[in-house]
């Protein structure tokens, strides 16, 4: 059964930075795409950024494009969501998700993902 935990979120004022983790475990994760995706109060759950568990150049939404970086540590199963320069447009829940999925375009649609964490709650105040 596979489970992730997302953690890092927490209250930052508008152009600071937070780092969230989610950490991985039940199975291998070796073909699968990690996602990050954040749903705001009142609104549709959203696309974030996505990236291969093993290799591959990371994919972005357009609204955290050179803001928001994905990395990872292999031994730690845990991906990282590295957010600076932020903004109160970037206040929401954000989850980390998996889908069964390798290939050369990474998915963004929610139901692609087949794993969801709980969330962590980012707040950005102006």
């Amino acid at each position: 059964q596979v489970r992730l935990i997302e953690s890092g979120g927490g209250l930052v004022q508008a152009g600071g930075s937070l780092r969230l983790a989610c950490a991985a475990s039940g199975r291998t994760f070796n073909w699968s795409t990690m996602g990050w995706f954040r749903q705001a109060p009142g609104k549709e759950r959203e696309f974030v950024g996505a990236s291969r568990w093993i290799g591959g150049t990371p994919s972005y939404a357009d609204s955290v494009k050179g803001r928001f970086t994905i990395s990872r540590d292999i031994a730690k199963n845990t991906m990282y969501l590295q957010m600076n320069s932020l903004v109160p447009e970037d206040t929401a829940v954000y989850y980390c998700a998996t889908a069964p999925y390798n290939g050369p375009v990474l998915p963004k649609r929610i139901y692609e993902y087949d794993n969801w964490g709980q969330g962590t709650q980012v707040t950005v105040s102006s």
